[in-house]
């Protein structure tokens, strides 16, 4: 479609260069200015995030036609991470994904950065009014992390009990719970309350983005993991996007469920980089945060050249 030509990347270029500043910044407060990366990821998972989940849900417009989506997203979520996690840990001797590696490829395989990076994008392809749409989509990534995902995650370093307990200690589980009432209920939030849940929008991203920063920053010695970040490229850059286009070829064939620029939001959500949050919850279990900043950071950069190449080819 015209949408998606050679001319995006020059859109994606000025769009995304705070979100790269932002990154650097988080590295220079974690090299130079000691900077707890801990303390960090523990205010955006239990703090900002449940907040964030809270304001976006009670506002969206659930439109009824849509509703499958978000749940659909959060599907094929579990099932992709659930793909690579069976494959992680039946070839870990040589592919070195054995232990917790394995557990962090997974949970990184089945997420997307649909709000720090797909947010921008999707403002500037689709504009402000289809935003609301674009966010109803995203659901099912909110609820794969703080469900399926981050037990995955868990599972790394705790049985299934002790990992089922940390999910169920997630705030963003409960405000998502309580969004969907508040949706439902009609409440909005309007005037002082709705400039204080953008505060926190803008909290959410800028740490958000500078966790991987903050990841990077932490690594001494650089042993650049070339079988991990190139598993994670697959899942992301290859897996999602076969995954995505054949359910939007099948329903321009035989279902017509979605108009074309739902396939349009669905094919981008599925070329988005893996997620910002993907660090948070590394930092937060102890499994290679690090190395999950690294991956992150990559695939940031080459979905600024992959989004414009693929969308252009495939739609």
């Amino acid at each position: 479609m015209e949408i998606f030509g050679n001319a995006v990347f020059t859109g994606l270029l000025g769009r995304l260069i705070p979100l790269y500043l932002i990154v650097a910044l988080g590295f220079v407060a974690g090299r130079f200015l000691k900077l707890d990366r801990d303390s960090v990821a523990k205010l955006v998972i239990y703090l900002v995030s449940p907040i964030v989940v809270f304001v976006s849900v009670s506002q969206i417009d659930l439109k009824p036609e849509y509703l499958l989506v978000p749940l659909g997203f959060g599907l094929l979520s579990s099932g992709v991470a659930g793909l690579f996690l069976w494959l992680s840990h039946r070839m870990p001797e040589r592919f070195g994904f054995g232990g917790p590696t394995g557990n962090l490829l997974a949970f990184a395989a089945g997420d997307a950065n649909t709000g720090y990076f797909g947010l921008p994008v999707a403002l500037m392809l689709f504009g402000a009014d289809a935003i609301g749409i674009y966010l109803l989509f995203s659901l099912g990534f909110i609820l794969y992390e703080n469900t399926v995902g981050f037990y995955i995650l868990a599972r790394g370093k705790a049985n299934a009990r002790d990992a089922l307990r940390r999910v169920l200690r997630l705030p963003a589980i409960y405000a998502f719970a309580a969004a969907l009432l508040a949706n439902r209920l009609g409440l909005k939030i309007t005037g002082t309350y709705a400039d204080f849940a953008g505060y926190f929008r803008g909290t959410y991203s800028v740490l958000g983005v500078m966790l991987i920063g903050l990841g990077v920053a932490g690594i001494r010695t650089w042993r650049f993991d070339w079988k991990f970040v190139s598993a994670a490229f697959l899942g992301k850059f290859f897996v999602w996007p076969v995954l995505i286009a054949g359910l939007i070829a099948g329903d321009r064939s035989v279902g017509h469920f979605y108009d074309e620029r739902a396939h349009q939001m669905f094919f981008l959500i599925a070329c988005t980089p893996l997620a910002a949050n993907t660090v948070a919850f590394a930092t937060l279990l102890e499994i290679e945060p690090a190395k999950a900043g690294v991956a992150v950071l990559l695939s940031t950069l080459f979905a600024l050249f992959f989004i414009p190449a693929m969308a252009g080819w495939l739609l």
